[in-house]
């Protein structure tokens, strides 16, 4: 078994060793300067970390670390431009730093290397793992769309919410973990297990970064912090205030997110005052436990050892506790 701090070297060397930069260049620049930007590398170490709970061969599934990564990437890409966010983890996203034009065809590009490196090498399981790999690059197209959406909608309800981001942001944590397991050609039940284990913690992860766009710090979040309320989302802290806000409180918040203010820090502060007066952190501080406390469940349900299982606990532990 290896060790949390080895599997993040292995991930590490694995971006390291590949060169991303070919011609045309103007189409691969964006391609190796987005994921020469590092990030946290979640997924690919989950996979690696699943592959490795079942005794395979993370060699083997090296390139669809890389796969997932570089898909995860181009939507984050496709996301900035739709969203026009100028700051990815510390850096201008790649609509600001070239062009509208050249994000949308290096993120097509992006999309279509995640794909070749899931089929470079032949495996047993090779099929199921494409199946899941489609599935979820449709779900979360799915839940960009609606996403966008709820910008438009008045009525969204926490549920729908919670549907949303399982499809935008869960899925593909919780595919990371089915694939490696696949690759690992784990028992179909433990499988089920670590992928809802994922999908549990992919929603609090989400909570988690909601919460720090209201509340981080952007030196170390890495992006502009009150984007959320600036243009509109219905996050849930957004949903959870209303429902505890009295009408007055519901009036506000519902008038505020409907404006596009040319200084929107008025706007922000006047939110998040509101979101501090109905105590909302407090709210998804405890969702979050809520939703880390059934991934445990699942987690525990999977026929290894306990200690084989520490590295997924401490990751699901520093996912949900952090600051960036």
């Amino acid at each position: 078994m290896f060790s949390s701090l080895e599997l993040q070297q292995k991930v590490q060397q694995l971006f390291a060793d590949e060169n991303f930069l070919h011609e045309p260049r103007q189409l691969y620049e964006p391609i190796a300067y987005t994921l020469s930007l590092g990030g946290k590398r979640i997924r690919p170490f989950l996979l690696l970390a699943a592959t490795d709970l079942f005794g395979g061969d993370i060699d083997m599934a090296a390139n669809y670390a890389i796969g997932i990564e570089t898909f995860h990437n181009f939507t984050l890409l496709h996301d900035d431009l739709m969203d026009r966010s100028p700051i990815r983890r510390g850096q201008p996203t790649v609509y600001r730093k070239w062009n509208d034009n050249i994000a949308i065809l290096s993120g097509d590009a992006m999309n279509i290397l995640a794909w070749r490196y899931f089929i470079k090498k032949q495996h047993p399981n090779l099929l199921p793992i494409l199946q899941t790999f489609e599935q979820t690059s449709m779900q979360i197209c799915e839940g960009q769309q609606y996403d966008m959406d709820f910008e438009t909608r008045d009525d969204v309800s926490i549920p729908e919410y919670m549907e949303m981001i399982r499809l935008k942001t869960a899925v593909l944590l919780a595919a990371a973990l089915k694939i490696g397991a696949l690759a690992a050609c784990a028992p179909d039940d433990d499988i089920q297990n670590l992928y809802q284990f994922g999908i549990n913690i992919g929603l609090a992860f989400q909570l988690r970064d909601d919460l720090l766009d209201a509340y981080g710090d952007i030196a170390t979040f890495g992006k502009q912090t009150g984007t959320d309320i600036k243009d509109n989302k219905k996050t849930f802290l957004y949903l959870q205030a209303l429902e505890k806000a009295d009408p007055s409180q519901q009036q506000l918040l519902t008038s505020l997110f409907k404006t596009q203010p040319d200084n929107p820090q008025q706007k922000i502060n006047q939110v998040i005052d509101t979101y501090n007066t109905l105590n909302i952190r407090k709210d998804v501080e405890e969702r979050i436990a809520q939703l880390h406390s059934q991934a445990a469940t699942c987690l525990d349900s999977i026929h290894r050892p306990d200690e084989a299982k520490e590295v997924l606990r401490q990751m699901a532990a520093k996912l949900l506790d952090r600051n960036v």
